[in-house]
């Protein structure tokens, strides 16, 4: 897979995409990332990529850049554009956009390049929005800087999910969210923290009993914190 991220901090993804798990997904082969400056596509001789909002308002990306950026990246690839669906999606981070949840982002695992666009200030035009991208996401019912940390967190949640990328298959498949379902508590030595025990069904080495306590344990605690994700 192939993400491309197109951002004008390109400095903020280094430190977060070359560690940890993400690293070791590149070091693989199994994902590729490039981080583009948005400035680089810019026509203006200062680099400006935005305007002021036509009626009053903050300050937007203007469609130049974001098309030439987009295009440009692309052609440099000629087989990632229209062979067939399921080989590349466009995503723009945004307030305005479907708020990404476990079930989506594992839809993702389906195409072989994306291309994230992270927008500043008030956002991008309209006309990226109507011609250019192929979708909006959102990462919560709040209002960030700028597209940046969505990007990060979007790229993260999806690597991790690449087969061969964590090594243990089973971890991922039981976490949070899975089967609309919050994950099961853990516990680890010692036995016996300040008086605090370790349950004992998972001491027992039944492992029918230690899954039917997960699934309990599991839905009770979603009943508790997250009662809308069993509607």
């Amino acid at each position: 897979m192939i993400i491309d991220i197109i951002t004008i901090f390109p400095e903020m993804f280094y430190p977060v995409l070359g560690e940890s798990i993400i690293k070791r997904a590149q070091e693989k082969g199994l994902v590729k990332i490039n981080i583009h400056n948005l400035r680089d596509y810019s026509d203006d001789s200062n680099r400006r990529i935005d305007a002021p909002s036509y009626g009053g308002g903050g300050m937007v990306f203007k469609p130049g850049p974001v098309f030439k950026a987009v295009e440009t990246i692309l052609g440099r690839d000629a087989d990632s554009k229209g062979k067939g669906p399921g080989r590349l999606r466009k995503i723009l981070f945004t307030p305005k956009g479907k708020t990404l949840t476990q079930n989506k982002i594992s839809n993702f695992l389906d195409f072989q390049r994306l291309v994230l666009i992270a927008p500043r200030y008030e956002g991008v035009d309209q006309r990226v929005h109507d011609f250019l991208i192929d979708e909006e996401i959102s990462v919560g019912d709040y209002v960030l800087s700028g597209g940046e940390l969505p990007a990060m967190v979007f790229a993260d949640s999806l690597i991790r999910l690449i087969p061969g990328v964590v090594s243990d298959r089973e971890s991922v498949k039981q976490e949070s969210f899975q089967k609309n379902c919050l994950d099961f508590p853990h516990y680890t030595r010692p036995e016996n923290f300040k008086g605090l025990k370790v349950p004992e069904v998972l001491l027992s080495g039944n492992h029918k009993k230690i899954e039917e306590w997960r699934k309990a344990q599991a839905n009770k605690i979603t009943r508790k914190q997250r009662p809308d994700l069993l509607k």
